[in-house]
């Protein structure tokens, strides 16, 4: 039976207490910055700057960093804002998964590009920012992956394109890592090709009509591909979660590439537990955290109900004073 445990509290305090290299693989997606207020004291996204909440992601991953095995991969979704909420934040009124309850914020920023605020409608590239802050902190940033959205978030912009993609990082301790490619290769475009399966074939061309010879070329032609770096997955709801939720379908080659069955996934920003589901069903165990309680409770209902006899999931919220 595999397990799935939801620690509940800052990410960074409740981390401290699990073991050094006991997970396999984080696979995670942080607040966004400026997108909207969850109703927790210390949570990360209501940072007056993008720098100050850069580096606090960072100090959670620094612990994701001594809990991962040598061979582990960090794996984190996240997504840009604008400078001005009413200029990209999704109209400014609505929360990152489009329904009512966005931050208000007054519009920020200067005639003149500072650095250290932004200016109105000026794209803040938080994940660059945080890529590259990683890099600085050792991490090695091993591939940027495109989450194309068929069904994005419709917009009233009229200068500048609909947003329909996010980004998911892979981040790495060490240059060599446990990477499972065969396990999300991709339907290769040629699969049903006649061919398949095929080595060397005959030329029958003119060539060899002329002169008598017999060309071979070879020709690989195989059923699957590796996978590419673009992943098209339609953005979800979770009909219980108030707020939004990445995809099963996103995540599931995260899992499946950076552990094997038996390995222990972690989600530092646990939230709707769409981690810790995919995990278990994959044949993972899961530890994840979560600041609010009623997230935490929503978790290990949802991961229940999904696994049933074959998960023992738990909550502990620590000591309390």
């Amino acid at each position: 039976m595999n397990t799935a445990k939801i620690l509940v509290g800052d990410a960074v305090a409740r981390l401290r207490e699990l073991s050094e290299g006991s997970v396999r693989t984080c696979v995670t997606s942080p607040p966004y910055w400026g997108l909207r207020d969850y109703g927790n004291d210390g949570q990360l996204g209501l940072e007056p700057t993008p720098q100050e909440f850069v580096e606090n992601l960072c100090k959670v991953f620094d612990e994701v960093w001594r809990l991962l095995a040598d061979d582990g991969t960090l794996w984190v979704n996240l997504g840009d804002s604008y400078g001005n909420p009413s200029a990209g934040r999704n109209d400014g009124n609505h929360r990152a998964d489009g329904r009512p309850g966005g931050m208000s914020y007054k519009a920020t920023g200067t005639a003149k590009h500072t650095g250290k605020v932004m200016r109105t409608k000026d794209l803040v590239g938080i994940p660059w920012r945080f890529a590259f802050a990683m890099q600085d902190r050792g991490w090695y940033l091993r591939q940027d992956i495109i989450w194309a959205k068929p069904n994005p978030m419709p917009e009233s912009v009229t200068d500048r394109c609909t947003k329909s993609h996010e980004y998911v990082f892979l981040l790495t301790k060490n240059s060599t890592y446990y990477f499972d490619h065969e396990a999300i290769k991709e339907p290769a475009i040629h699969a049903n090709d006649r061919r398949n399966g095929k080595g060397r074939h005959t030329y029958t061309g003119k060539r060899a009509e002329n002169d008598g010879l017999v060309q071979q070329s070879f020709v690989t032609v195989n059923d699957t591909r590796n996978k590419r770096s673009v992943w098209t997955v339609n953005t979800k709801g979770y009909k219980e979660a108030h707020f939004a939720v990445y995809p099963a379908e996103l995540i599931e080659p995260c899992v499946k590439a950076g552990s094997a069955v038996g390995d222990t996934v972690l989600d530092p920003f646990s939230g709707s537990g769409t981690t810790g589901e995919v995990a278990l069903k994959l044949g993972r165990n899961y530890v994840g955290c979560e600041l609010n309680p009623d997230y935490a409770k929503l978790s290990e209902k949802r991961i229940t109900e999904a696994l049933g006899m074959f998960a023992e999931v738990t909550i502990n919220e620590g000591v309390t004073a």
